[in-house]
């Protein structure tokens, strides 16, 4: 095993209990605004293990869905933000 293929590992692990404790900030957040940046978090996080992910299975496709989540994810939190901002207008 490689020092490559161990930093790929151990950065899968670290990757997989940060999603656990920011779902457990999602569930338990106490305000709207949390949970909207937990679930940005979220989708981060996701970005990160997709691309891991692609550099240990060598497959690039998954990059390509990686890009996408984000794009996604950035639209999402554009859109949260809009309706904040008008919910605070009120």
């Amino acid at each position: 095993m490689s020092f490559i293929d161990f930093a790929i590992c151990f950065s899968l692990v670290v990757i997989s209990v940060s999603l656990l404790l920011l779902f457990v900030r999602f569930i338990a957040g106490p305000t709207l605004e949390d949970r909207i940046i937990a679930i940005d978090l979220l989708a981060v996080v996701g970005v990160a293990f997709i691309a891991v992910y692609s550099m240990l299975s060598g497959v690039t496709v998954f990059l390509d869905v990686a890009i996408i989540l984000g794009l996604l994810s950035f639209l999402g939190t554009v859109a949260f933000a809009f309706y904040l901002e008008r919910r605070n207008k009120r």
